[in-house]
């Protein structure tokens, strides 16, 4: 009995999900409200956090980001992320690291740095971000890459390690132009 009641709420969810957004998702992501995620977290207005992303230690958010699926956003150094930012698919953000305690046997401590992402960047999918890393405003990282050093505003920074390749310009108007350096 539970379970034909809870298939049919999967169904009914699941239907109701294609039909507005055309899309189809696992049932834990349809049972849940991702915005309603966020605020519960104190996250910016308009900020949205799927269900199956890992949040812990201080992790602050502002308003209209997205933090898509599969995320990892480690906070127990402190992690900031500004206004207007997609956090893509996938994406880990690391704020502390274990190296020097395994390799000493234990004997030396964990180490923890902030991390920060500025107001209005695009961190592309399956990016790796450790500890100490400050992302300047208006930043777009190109899925895949490895940040480990800080990426100066306005900056199309990629690859393994992250560098930049490029800049980003917005007109009066809004519209942005992504500069890639032709090396």
């Amino acid at each position: 009995m539970l379970l034909r009641s809870l298939n049919n709420l999967y169904q009914k969810l699941q239907s109701n999900m294609r039909e507005r957004w055309n899309r189809d998702l696992p049932f834990d992501e349809l049972m849940f409200d991702r915005w309603e995620r966020a605020k519960s977290l104190g996250f910016g207005n308009g900020t949205s956090v799927y269900h199956n992303s890992y949040i812990y230690g201080d992790v602050r958010i502002g308003k209209k980001t997205w933090v898509g699926p599969y995320t990892l956003l480690d906070g127990t150094g402190g992690l900031t992320i500004g206004d207007y930012c997609s956090i893509s698919a996938g994406v880990h953000i690391y704020t502390h690291d274990t190296v020097k305690w395994a390799v000493s046997g234990g004997r030396a401590p964990y180490e923890y740095a902030p991390v920060k992402i500025g107001n209005c960047c695009y961190i592309g999918a399956q990016t790796v971000i450790i500890k100490g890393v400050t992302i300047g405003d208006h930043c777009v990282i190109g899925a895949g890459s490895f940040v480990n050093r800080d990426v100066p505003p306005y900056t199309v920074a990629a690859g393994i390690p992250c560098r930049p390749i490029g800049s980003v310009e917005i007109d009066e108007n809004g519209n942005v132009i992504l500069r890639i350096d032709k090396k």
